[in-house]
């Protein structure tokens, strides 16, 4: 299977290409344009800050390259936001491909938002073989409401997306290569697409 990882100025990229490894599968981690556009499938992961990633986003031509890609792309974390419209964080406009914005946790409860937490109303064809309820791990400080896009939501001080889908483009805002046997599911399901 030839997957790309987009290398970029974030976070656990290493995480995801050791959960793709250990499904038996070599993804190569890359920025290079013209490897990202042959790629059978993208995964672009994030860890980080939305106004920074941004910018190296924009500089590098990967924003544009992102939104105008045909085969599946999945979105994690940072990588779900940064595919909204614009993120309270650092008031950032993004790239734009759910035509969402991303808010901040009200800091009535802990925040971040960081640990395992139940996946509600999963559907589509990432959550193949997912039950309601099924637990998946977080870490993050800003959401995407609940929304035409959303495939799978999650209850922590208010429900958001926990899950997108549109057209050839899916998002986690769990971190699927760090949710046991409920994220190695989503992973072979994105993988089998």
């Amino acid at each position: 299977m030839d997957v790309v990882i987009i290398k970029y100025n974030a976070g656990n990229i290493r995480s995801v290409d050791f959960a793709l490894k250990r499904m038996g599968i070599e993804a190569e981690i890359t920025d290079d344009i013209q490897r990202i556009y042959a790629a059978k499938k993208v995964i672009f992961p994030g860890v980080g800050e939305a106004s920074g990633t941004m910018k190296y986003l924009m500089e590098n031509g990967l924003d544009k390259v992102l939104k105008r890609l045909s085969q599946p792309v999945l979105g994690i974390c940072l990588g779900q936001q940064l595919m909204c419209e614009w993120s309270e964080e650092g008031n950032t406009d993004c790239i734009g491909i759910f035509d969402q914005p991303v808010l901040k946790f009200p800091p009535q409860d802990k925040v971040p938002h960081m640990g395992w937490n139940q996946l509600l109303n999963p559907v589509g064809p990432l959550f193949k073989n997912v039950q309601e309820g099924a637990y998946a791990y977080f870490v993050h400080s800003y959401y995407v409401p609940v929304c035409d896009d959303t495939v799978a939501e999650c209850d922590y001080i208010n429900r958001f997306s926990a899950a997108m889908h549109k057209n050839n483009f899916y998002a986690t805002q769990f971190h699927p290569e760090k949710s046991g046997e409920t994220g190695q599911r989503v992973l072979e399901n994105f993988i089998s697409l």
